[in-house]
């Protein structure tokens, strides 16, 4: 396990040969074994992430999403979990869950509107914006991401 010194690793557990990158911080969330924690990635709280997940850098995964076995974040993906956010009003009661199926792949810059399951092996391509589930092992692209085929 390698975590690096300028990163901020608080009552989480880690899991062996997981390697955290810089300027990370990870808060009350539990990562598996053999991950690749990218640069400036934010994790938790009461996040769960499998083993063998590679998250590259500058994403940001919030309360109610759970990434299982396998899954690979592009650099910047985006995850939510409110779907009406307002400033002036307090929704930490309206987290909309979020399940990345194992083996899942999220291409660079796609964005993961709260409450949709991603499914096994399924691939979102960059840019897309996914407002729905995504059946397992199929492609989706686009604004809002659509079935392209499945695998």
């Amino acid at each position: 396990m390698y975590i690096h010194e300028s990163s901020y690793i608080e009552n989480s557990n880690v899991g062996k040969g997981t390697n955290i990158w810089h300027f990370c911080h990870v808060y009350n969330s539990i990562i598996g074994e053999h991950c690749n924690i990218g640069q400036n990635v934010v994790i938790g709280p009461n996040v769960v992430i499998g083993s063998g997940c590679k998250i590259q850098n500058n994403v940001s995964v919030y309360e109610g999403v759970t990434l299982k076995d396998d899954v690979f974040c592009g650099p910047s993906v985006v995850f939510t979990n409110v779907y009406d956010p307002r400033a002036y009003i307090n929704k930490r009661t309206e987290i909309r869950k979020t399940l990345i199926k194992k083996g899942a792949t999220l291409g660079a810059n796609c964005t993961i509107v709260c409450g949709v399951t991603i499914g096994e092996y399924a691939f979102v391509g960059a840019g897309s914006v996914v407002i729905k589930d995504v059946p397992d092992q199929s492609l989706v692209v686009g604004n809002p991401a659509r079935l392209v085929r499945r695998f």
